[in-house]
C-alpha cells in the first residue's frame, strides 16, 4: 500500500527522458527540495523510446502502463461488498455500473500517479523506461485519459444512486491525493490501502444507500492487505527513497522490520475478515476461503527475504491476484448458498 504500482512506489512518470545536461553525473541535482548526490543519478535514457503511434496504440500503451489487468485486485472485493449488501447477486445493471466505477477509479488513480511521479520515475533506474518518462506517450494524453477515467467513475456513481454520486468527488480526492503522500509520510502505504479499501464500502453504498459496520470492517481488511503488500513492494526502492528523501516503512525502519510489519498487517487483515464472516453469519465455505487466503499470504511472505528481493513481483502480482479471486469465489458461493 503504499496498495499494482506505489506499490506503487514506482509511481508516476510523464514527459521526456532526462537530458544528460539536465542530470549531469558530475555534480549534485536538486529535486523536491533535496540535493541528490551525483552517484544516485542514473544515466539518461539513451535516445528515449519511440512514441506510440495512433490513438489505439497510445491507449494500449497507457493500459499497459497502469497494469490495467490488475483491476482484478479491486473488483472482487467490490463485488463481495455488493453481494453482502443485497445478500445475493446484484442485478446485471448494478454489476455493470459497479465494474465501470471500479475500472474508472483505478485507471484515474494509476494514471495520475504516473503523472505525479514523472520526475521520480525519470531518476529511478527501475522505472525510467515507463511510457511517460521514456516519451512513449505525452503528458497531455495521460491527463486526458485521467479525466476520462474520472468522468466514468462519476457517471457510474450517478447511475447507481444519489448518495454514491454525491460521494464520488470525495473518492476521487482520496485517489488523487495518494500520489503525493510518499513525499511527506510513511503512512502512504495505508493511504494506498484505503484507495482499494473504499471499493467494498462504495459498492455497499451504491446498492444500499447507507453504510454498516460489517462493510467498514471489510474495507479495513482490504486496506490492511494492500498496505501490507505495498510495504513489500517498497523494499525494492529503499536506496532510491533514501537518496531523494521519500518516505516509506522500509526506508525508515529497514527491510527486515518492514517485512515483519507487512506480516502483522496481514494477520490483522485475517482477524477483520473472520469478524465480518461472523457478523454476517457466513458459513464454512467462507471460512475455508480464509484458510486458503492465509496459506497464500504465508507463501507470499516466504517468497521475499531481506537478502533476496528478486521474487517481489511474483509475490505482488501473482499471489495477490490469486488471493482476491479466491476470496471472492468462496465468499460469493457462501452468500448464494445461505
Amino acid at each position: 500500500m503504499s496498495a499494482d504500482y506505489v506499490g506503487p512506489v514506482p509511481q508516476g512518470g510523464t514527459g521526456q527522458a532526462v537530458p544528460r545536461e539536465a542530470a549531469p553525473r558530475g555534480g549534485p541535482t536538486c529535486l523536491m527540495g533535496q540535493t541528490v548526490p551525483s552517484q544516485a543519478m542514473p544515466p539518461a535514457v539513451p535516445g528515449g523510446v519511440p512514441a506510440a503511434g495512433g490513438l489505439i496504440a497510445k491507449l494500449r500503451t497507457t493500459l499497459e502502463m497502469i497494469k490495467f489487468e490488475h483491476s482484478i485486485f479491486a473488483l472482487p472485493f467490490a463485488l463481495t461488498g455488493a453481494m453482502l449488501a443485497v445478500r445475493g447477486w446484484p442485478t446485471w445493471r448494478q454489476v455493470l455500473w459497479l465494474m465501470v466505477a471500479m475500472v474508472g477509479a483505478r485507471s484515474a488513480a494509476m494514471t495520475f500517479n504516473r503523472i505525479a511521479d514523472l520526475k521520480l520515475d525519470e531518476l529511478n533506474p527501475r522505472t525510467r523506461m515507463r511510457p511517460l518518462p521514456s516519451g512513449q506517450i505525452s503528458l497531455r494524453f495521460a491527463l486526458g485519459f485521467t479525466l476520462l477515467s474520472a468522468a466514468l467513475l462519476v457517471l457510474a456513481a450517478h447511475e447507481l444512486n444519489p448518495l454514491a454520486f454525491k460521494l464520488s468527488p470525495v473518492a476521487l480526492a482520496v485517489l488523487i491525493a495518494y500520489s503525493y503522500t510518499k513525499r511527506f509520510t510513511l503512512l502512504s502505504h495505508v493511504v494506498l490501502g484505503s484507495c482499494l479499501g473504499m471499493s467494498p464500502i462504495a459498492a455497499w453504498i451504491a446498492l444500499r444507500g447507507e453504510v454498516s459496520l460489517s462493510v467498514l470492517l471489510l474495507g479495513g481488511a482490504v486496506t490492511l492487505w494492500t498496505a501490507g503488500f505495498d510495504i513489500i513492494y517498497a523494499c525494492q526502492d529503499v536506496d532510491f527513497d533514501h537518496a531523494l528523501g521519500l518516505h516509506s516503512v522500509p526506508r525508515r525502519y529497514g527491510i527486515t522490520a518492514a517485512l515483519y510489519a507487512s506480516a502483522i498487517l496481514h494477520v490483522l487483515m485475517l482477524v477483520l475478515l473472520v469478524t465480518v464472516a461472523r457478523r454476517e453469519n457466513l458459513g464454512w465455505i467462507a471460512l475455508l476461503g480464509l484458510l486458503f487466503v492465509a496459506a497464500l499470504l504465508t507463501y507470499e511472505h516466504a517468497l521475499v527475504k531481506p537478502s533476496d528481493l528478486s521474487r517481489v513481483n511474483a509475490a505482488f502480482f501473482n499471489v495477490n491476484g490469486y488471493i482476491s479471486v479466491l476470496f471472492f469465489v468462496t465468499w460469493a458461493a457462501d452468500i448464494l448458498i445461505h
